[in-house]
């Protein structure tokens, strides 16, 4: 099997994974996400920037349909930072992040050096859905 046909595959299987047709503008934007096995943070703008360069034209509309769809299904999570910028993660386990404020890039922070002793009991009628910690970072 080549290269081409194994990352078809891996694509296929990802989005089959959540439940979603493999159609056209789907498989080519997940191609550029999971398409060689390891993990993104984008933005729908660097991913609609990615996707330029790809044959299958896709408007910035359909980028940020296409990354809500993904997320609802399970395949992706949603990391907001600022209340406002919102990055996209193909790791879907609980981890940190780093948050490089000079360039504006989400990286992976390494999850066994974070301790967190104690959540907050949730209000009655809740449960915590998931934690997010975003470490922000600044070059000295």
């Amino acid at each position: 099997m080549d290269v081409q046909e194994q990352v078809r595959l891996r694509v296929a299987d990802w989005l089959a994974r959540g439940g979603l047709r493999p159609t056209r503008q789907r498989m080519a934007l997940a191609t550029l996400l999971v398409g060689d096995g390891e993990h993104r943070h984008v933005t729908a703008e660097s991913l609609y920037a990615l996707s330029a360069n790809g044959t299958e034209k896709v408007s910035l509309a359909t980028v940020y349909n296409t990354l809500r769809a993904f997320c609802e299904a399970g395949l992706m999570q949603e990391v907001v930072v600022d209340g406002a910028k919102s990055y996209f993660d193909t790791r879907m386990d609980d981890h940190p992040h780093f948050y490089w404020e000079d360039t504006a890039v989400l990286t992976d922070a390494p999850a066994e050096e974070l301790k967190i002793a104690h959540l907050p009991t949730a209000p009655d009628g809740t449960e915590i859905a998931r934690v997010d910690v975003v470490i922000r970072l600044r070059r000295r």
